[in-house]
């Protein structure tokens, strides 16, 4: 839960700062969001969870 709440206030920022650096629009700003939030109540969602979880772990195990 930690992870996933973490992506979704990167993911938050980087919305916002691309909205306001005019890189992205309002409108396909919504169209994203509301895509990616219909997207996790489909089947495919345990999959992406996992994927990401995956990436997650990857960037844990790299050590400078």
């Amino acid at each position: 839960m930690a992870i996933s709440l973490s992506v979704v206030l990167m993911l938050a920022i980087i919305l916002v700062v691309m909205i306001r650096g005019g890189s992205i629009k309002a409108g396909p700003a919504v169209v994203a969001a509301l895509f990616g939030f219909f997207l996790a109540s489909t089947g495919m969602a345990p999959t992406i969870q996992k994927f990401m979880d995956s990436i997650a772990h990857t960037i844990n195990q790299i050590s400078f």
